[in-house]
């Protein structure tokens, strides 16, 4: 059975003793409503680690005053239940870690990480205070859980930008380790916020990962045109009501930056869109 775990202290108290014995720690760090995409990662630590530490805590600071922090899903007791099964016999290798928003941010806290360049274009501007948030968050997950390795998924690809930059600019002996989208049979990308989803929003919000493949299918027969690539993408996505993009980004994987006009490879394509009332997130790398 996984160890679900509250505090600090308990947490490093648990990884000081797994380093004393020499072995390796991974984080895994979530927001929790766990689905097939969080445990591929943390497949991916116990595959590389010795121990996995899982946190699960909605993250407060790195959503704005009207996005979705209040109904978030939160699913303690059903998350500690996937992570469980994961476990082989024997020792546990997973702990959960699920603290209060009071044992994150105590009285008095007023330090936060601010990232320039990868978090400044795109969701930076939709939503400017939420890389501020994530990079901070992140930064004391590293410190409390001492990790060896961290493991993130490409569906969060700008997030995950955004961490590599303050790991290198900060000088944190953490290992980076980006894991593929894992999707559902009809390409959908996997998030906890895809229950929000009518049956009917979520047939329509299928034109993001289609947007995407047709993308990838005309730079494959050659087309190296941004403009051309854009308005497929743009086309697909109209096909479908109430879709509102904010945007359909062609950059360069490491900055970010929008590509020239005849752009060379490899690049990556992010999309934001609003099926409905949920904001939705979907990419490609080509």
């Amino acid at each position: 059975m996984t160890q679900c775990i509250h505090t600090v202290a308990a947490l490093r108290t648990l990884v000081d003793g797994f380093h004393r014995e020499g072995k390796t720690v991974g984080l895994v760090p979530t927001m929790g409503a766990l689905h097939a995409g969080h445990l591929s990662l943390v497949r991916r630590s116990m595959a590389r680690c010795d121990r996995t530490v899982v946190s699960i805590f909605v993250n407060p600071t790195q959503f704005g005053p009207t996005e979705d922090f209040d109904r978030y899903p939160r699913t303690l007791g059903n998350d500690v239940k996937l992570l469980s099964e994961l476990e082989k016999e024997g020792e546990p290798e997973i702990l959960a870690f699920a603290p209060s928003v009071e044992e994150m941010y105590p009285q008095g806290f007023d330090t936060y990480v601010t990232v320039g360049g990868p978090a400044k274009p795109l969701e930076g501007q939709f939503r400017p205070t939420h890389f501020r948030g994530v990079a901070t968050v992140v930064l004391k997950l590293f410190h409390m859980s001492r990790c060896d390795v961290a493991f993130f998924g490409q569906k969060d690809f700008q997030q995950v930008q955004v961490i590599r930059q303050f790991t290198r600019d900060l000088n944190v002996p953490v290992e980076i380790e980006i894991c593929p989208i894992v999707r559902e049979a009809d390409g959908l990308a996997m998030s906890s916020r895809n229950r929000y989803l009518s049956s009917d929003a979520r047939n329509r919000a299928l034109s993001l990962s289609r947007s995407l493949r047709k993308a990838a299918e005309k730079v494959r027969a050659g087309c190296r045109s941004r403009s051309e690539l854009e308005a497929v993408i743009r086309a697909e996505i109209a096909t479908c009501a109430n879709h509102k993009i904010d945007y359909i980004a062609i950059v360069n994987p490491e900055t970010l930056l929008p590509v020239d006009e005849n752009l060379t490879l490899p690049v990556s394509i992010l999309l934001a869109v609003k099926v409905d009332d949920t904001r939705l997130i979907d990419n490609i790398l080509l």
